[in-house]
């Protein structure tokens, strides 16, 4: 896919691994629409990239919409990114013997599934409107699953059911949209340094980089935005799960 020119919405861009792929599409000369809660960061990263920016929220569909619109009023739109999401931690039984937290699994359900499925679906629709390129391809949608998807953990039962319906949707979503020549892609991080993560003591950050089979670190957010740059212009990537984790398999704890 020729990037330049073309224009692109990026959930969850105000930090993380969606500001890491923002600013790599931008590089490729791709105009990104920074899509997230956090107006003041979005408004930031968007002035970085030389973007435009939506404050909103991925769980809600009015929002989802007005951010696709945006993108495609901003060039044609031919990528869709899906970084916006969280974790919880819960266990099935809790320790004082009280069940799960319904409202908590409900949740992380609503913003890493349903949040991922609004943006999918109507930038889907968008791009389905676009002029073929090479090969009768129109565009490309990458969603974040994780390795919580495979190694869910103690504690992960929400997270690793919410990553788990990424990957699910990916191969079905994949097959719907290849009548419109739009790719779908899954990339499942491992350990990466992200905001999340940087709220952990330095010794506890530095003991999960040494967990990781190589290279023994965490892995960076424009590790992350690189492969998005990667997959748009590999025409031949499609309906795949790509771990993106230095070999690590996570232990049950």
């Amino acid at each position: 896919m020729d990037l330049q020119g073309t224009s692109a919405v990026v959930t969850g861009a105000a930090s993380g691994l969606g500001a890491a792929t923002a600013r790599a599409l931008a590089a490729e000369g791709v105009v990104v629409t920074v899509f997230d809660r956090n107006e003041d960061g979005a408004k930031a990263v968007a002035g970085e990239v030389g973007g435009n920016y939506v404050g909103g929220d991925v769980t809600d569909g009015d929002d989802c919409q007005r951010a696709v619109d945006q993108a495609a009023a901003a060039g044609t739109l031919r990528l869709a990114v899906n970084c916006a999401g969280t974790g919880w931690v819960g266990r099935v039984i809790n320790r004082d013997g009280t069940p799960h937290d319904p409202g908590a699994f409900e949740f992380i359900q609503r913003l890493n599934v349903i949040g991922t499925f609004n943006v999918m679906t109507r930038a889907a629709a968008a791009i389905a409107t676009t002029e073929p390129g090479e090969d009768g391809e129109r565009g490309l949608i990458v969603n974040t699953a994780s390795v919580a998807a495979f190694d869910g953990q103690i504690g992960q039962l929400a997270y690793s059911a919410s990553k788990g319906a990424v990957v699910g949707m990916t191969l079905p979503a994949a097959r719907d949209l290849a009548v419109v020549g739009i790719r779908v892609v899954a990339i499942a991080p491992g350990l990466f340094d992200t905001p999340l993560l940087a709220m952990l003591p330095d010794e506890q950050r530095a003991a999960l980089g040494e967990s990781v089979l190589f290279p023994k670190r965490l892995g960076q957010p424009p590790e992350y935005g690189r492969l998005v740059v990667d997959l748009a212009r590999n025409g031949y990537l499609n309906g795949e799960v790509i771990r993106l984790d230095g070999g690590i398999r996570m232990p049950p704890k």
